[in-house]
C-alpha cells in the first residue's frame, strides 16, 4: 500500500511540477468561464426553471473539456515512462502490475478532479449575480459533479490503456481522444434510433452519455449509468494491466 501511495504522489507531482499541468488548468478555467458567459448572455434577464448545472453540462465548451482533458492528462502516464527509459526501472521494483496501473489511474483521476474544482465558485457567482434567474440546486450540483467524475473515470481509463500501448505521448493522446469521441458519437446514434421499439432501441438508449450526464446534472441519479461507467472503467483498466504484464515479460 505504501508503494501505491508513493506512485500516486509521483504521478500527481509529475503534472503539477511541469508547465503542462498549469496550462491545462488555465485552459479548463477559461472554457468554464466562456461557457458561463455564453449561458448568461443567451438567457439575459429571462428566468428559467432548469438548474444551471443542467444548462452548463449541455453546452459545447463542457464537452470540449470532457473530451480534451483526459487525453492530455493520461498521455504521459505510461508513454513518458517508456520514452524516458524509466518504465523498465519501474517494472523491476517490488510493486505489482495492478498497483502500478491503479496508481497511474488514481493519480490521473486526482488531476482530473482538480480541474473541475473551479466550477463550484463559478456557478455560485452566477447564482449570486443573476438574482435567482437561474437555479443552483445543491442536489443538482452534487449530481453533476458525480456524473462528471464517473464519465471521467471511463475516459481516463481509456487514456491509460492508450498510453500503455505506445511510447509516443502524441499517439496516446490521439488514441484516447478518438475513443472518447467514439463514445460520444454513440449518443447521436442513440438519438437517430430513439423512435425504434424493441431491444435495439433500448440498447441504444443505454449508451446515450449526453442524456445521462443531463440527468445527473438535473439531480437524477440512475443506477444504469453507474453500472455502465464502472464496467467500462474496469474493462479498460483490465486491458491496461494485461498490456503492462506483457511488457514486463518481453
Amino acid at each position: 500500500m505504501q508503494a501505491y501511495w508513493t506512485l500516486v504522489r509521483r504521478e500527481i507531482g509529475g503534472h503539477f511540477y511541469s508547465w503542462s499541468g498549469y496550462v491545462l488548468v488555465a485552459a479548463t478555467v477559461f472554457l468554464m468561464g466562456l461557457n458561463l458567459v455564453i449561458l448568461i448572455d443567451s438567457f439575459g434577464n429571462e428566468p428559467t426553471h432548469r438548474p444551471i448545472t443542467e444548462l452548463f453540462c449541455g453546452s459545447y465548451p463542457f464537452w470540449i473539456i470532457v473530451l480534451l482533458a483526459p487525453p492530455v492528462v493520461t498521455m504521459r502516464t505510461f508513454a513518458l515512462e517508456k520514452s524516458s527509459g524509466t518504465f523498465e526501472t519501474l517494472m523491476t521494483t517490488p510493486v505489482s502490475d495492478t498497483s502500478v496501473v491503479l496508481a497511474k489511474f488514481s493519480g490521473a483521476m486526482v488531476v482530473y478532479a482538480c480541474l473541475w474544482v473551479p466550477l463550484i465558485p463559478c456557478l455560485w457567482l452566477v447564482q449570486k449575480f443573476c438574482r435567482d434567474t437561474m437555479i443552483l440546486d445543491p442536489g443538482a450540483l452534487a449530481g453533476a459533479l458525480s456524473g462528471i467524475l464517473l464519465l471521467g473515470m471511463v475516459f481516463m481509463s481509456a487514456g491509460c490503456l492508450a498510453s500503455a500501448l505506445t511510447r509516443s505521448q502524441t499517439v496516446a493522446a490521439i488514441m484516447s481522444f478518438c475513443t472518447g469521441t467514439s463514445l460520444l458519437l454513440l449518443s447521436f446514434l442513440a438519438w437517430a434510433h430513439s423512435g425504434e421499439a424493441g431491444e435495439k432501441g433500448r440498447m441504444y438508449a443505454q449508451v446515450n452519455i449526453v442524456e445521462q450526464i443531463q440527468d445527473f446534472a438535473s439531480g437524477v441519479v440512475d443506477t444504469r449509468p453507474l453500472v455502465l461507467y464502472t464496467t467500462l472503467t474496469a474493462f479498460f483498466l483490465f486491458f491496461t494491466k494485461r498490456v503492462v504484464e506483457g511488457r514486463r515479460w518481453k
